[in-house]
């Protein structure tokens, strides 16, 4: 997949056929929008390609009028690009979203960026997209506009898991109600945390279960607690899929602590330090607590490894 951070393509990446959004998770909705941009593309022998923003907007709009949000993101940048991949995207647009973009009626955003600039022959966008200064461009704006600039818009339906809209707002609460399951059921995948392996204090490792840390800053924390995982080592040595338990939280027995993820690999030996893993959230175990003396801790967290096992054999 190619990549571009910026507003300007090589004129051999031009003429792509695009889906529009930003894709936080890369849920069932999204999947289902990119499915229709890859019929179009195929229909048209143009190259598949994703549209989406960075920063997301929400954080620059917070960060203008002074305002911190709590972390919100399912994804970072770069699991999103993994995931879009695995998808089958061939071209990657992540628009830098600042003042001058903001600034941009939806005419202008349709004629400098999607015309001028990448000169799409084809756009889908959700039935619920908004563009262009104070989101004044809407779906049905965005189809005009590719009618007289040159390129087809096709807009997306919505889709439902059950009576719940497949979206990133009702992921979040899934997740934070602790049932990876439903989350799963509108993603269409494991909700998975992403990132570089880092030092920890090695606590693990003195119990007998050395872990692998994670920072989760910025993402949306799922309920803290122990859950049964999936790990993808994706770079380094010893790159591959294994099984374990994470335990994810504020670690409440050793003080005051930043919010991480720490995974216990099961049958794995190896130094996995700066390397990238991937965790996959598949059943919540139990809430965080603290515990009478470490003997309580690791009986527990014997307990807790016995039934990860369980519960991954039989997926």
């Amino acid at each position: 997949m190619r990549r571009f951070q910026t507003n300007l393509l090589e004129q051999d990446a031009r003429g792509a056929a695009v889906a529009i959004g930003n894709f936080d998770g890369v849920h069932l909705g999204h999947q289902a929008v990119i499915d229709v941009t890859r019929a179009a593309a195929e229909r048209s022998g143009a190259p598949l390609g994703v549209i989406t923003f960075e920063p997301h907007p929400r954080s620059f709009f917070a960060k203008k009028i002074g305002t911190i949000l709590p972390p919100f993101r399912l994804m970072n940048a770069e699991a999103r690009a993994h995931r879009l991949e695995k998808l089958g995207v061939e071209v990657l647009l992540e628009l830098p979203f600042d003042q001058s973009l903001c600034d941009l009626s939806d005419w202008d955003f349709c004629k400098e960026v999607l015309s001028d600039g990448f000169g799409l022959t084809h756009v889908v966008v959700g039935a619920d997209f908004c563009f262009g200064k104070g989101r004044s461009g809407t779906a049905q704006t965005l189809k005009e506009h590719g009618q007289r600039l040159g390129f087809e818009v096709i807009i997306a339906d919505l889709k439902n898991h059950k009576a719940e809209i497949i979206s990133s707002t009702n992921i979040r609460k899934a997740l934070a109600a602790a049932d990876p399951q439903r989350a799963a059921a509108m993603l269409g995948h494991w909700h998975r945390l992403e990132g570089a392996v880092e030092h920890g204090e090695k606590r693990g490792r003195e119990l007998g279960y050395p872990t692998a840390n994670m920072s989760i800053e910025g993402l949306q924390p799922p309920a803290f607690g122990v859950y049964a995982v999936l790990v993808d080592v994706l770079t380094g040595p010893h790159k591959g899929c294994y099984h374990g338990a994470a335990s994810i939280g504020v670690r409440p027995m050793f003080g005051e602590n930043s919010p991480n993820c720490e995974t216990f690999i099961f049958d794995f030996t190896g130094d996995v330090y700066g390397e990238t893993l991937s965790v996959g959230l598949v059943a919540y175990l139990r809430s965080e607590k603290t515990f009478d003396g470490l003997e309580a801790l690791i009986a527990q967290m014997d307990a807790d490894c016995s039934r990860a096992r369980r519960i991954l054999s039989q997926l």
